[in-house]
């Protein structure tokens, strides 16, 4: 997708909580399947605004992948799992060709303004860089998803590997024709924590998430959206990747990733 123009957003309703992904939502290895970003922030979406009658917001979001998430028409499915005016438990459902290729439960916590003090996790919110020449994976030459994202790094980039400290902003919406909210524009960046801090050669390895639990404990504020993540892998083939995740207000929570490592 380099030097052609972006589409107008990662989605398109067509339909009750049926979408049509863009050319955006494609990731580094095949034009058939979506990068996880923008089908868990589809998802995360519908897990928000789902209607409730107080004011509950998102305080912990889990994603499991299933399969790989093709570049197909979904159908997203919400259901209450634990009802409640305080507290309650969502299930999310991402459905493409028959199948269920995603699954998300996200516990709403009521939000009262001041009813808490804050407490710092002392983290220190690094400064947002000037523009960047955008740089991906070594060897990759088309990556929708990476482009539909404007990427700043602090420390590390897409080309090298090790832990890396980036502010990103979505480019285009979401969901056409609707202003993305920061806790998805958080959540389509952060399936991107273990490329970015990746301690393997991806051209030689895989080292894929199948599944993350993204905590806030305050709700993100965009449009710039902040991560610093590093992968941990162990001798058996498994891996983890944590994330303490930032906005221009400071830290906001934090993520993990668990990774299925193999050789290609």
């Amino acid at each position: 997708m380099a030097n052609t123009i972006l589409p107008t957003s990662f989605f398109r309703q067509i339909g009750d909580r049926i979408y049509e992904p863009t050319e955006a939502v494609i990731g580094p290895w095949s034009m058939e399947l979506q990068h996880g970003g923008p089908p868990s922030a589809l998802l995360t979406n519908a897990l928000r605004t789902f209607p409730s009658p107080d004011d509950l917001k998102i305080a912990r979001v889990t994603i499991e992948f299933l399969s790989g998430v093709p570049v197909k028409t979904c159908e997203i499915k919400i259901e209450k799992v634990r009802p409640g005016k305080k507290i309650e438990l969502l299930k999310g459902q991402y459905i493409s060709e028959g199948k269920t290729v995603l699954i998300a439960h996200a516990w709403r916590i009521r939000s009262q303004s001041g009813i808490t003090r804050p407490v710092s996790d002392g983290f220190k919110t690094p400064r947002l860089p000037s523009s960047q020449i955008q740089k991906f994976f070594p060897g990759v030459n088309y990556f929708p998803y990476g482009e539909a994202l404007e990427w700043r790094f602090v420390k590390g980039a897409y080309d090298s590997m090790g832990p890396a400290i980036v502010w990103t902003r979505p480019r285009i919406p979401l969901i056409e024709g609707h202003e993305i909210d920061g806790l998805e524009a958080l959540i389509l960046m952060i399936d991107s924590a273990n490329g970015i801090s990746a301690e393997l050669d991806i051209l030689n390895w895989t080292f894929v998430p199948v599944d993350m639990t993204v905590g806030l404990y305050r709700q993100p504020v965009g449009p710039w959206i902040g991560m610093e993540a590093r992968s941990s892998i162990g001798n058996e083939g498994i891996g983890q990747t944590t994330a303490i995740t930032f906005d221009s207000l400071g830290s906001i929570g934090h993520s993990i990733h668990t990774l299925y490592v193999n050789p290609r």
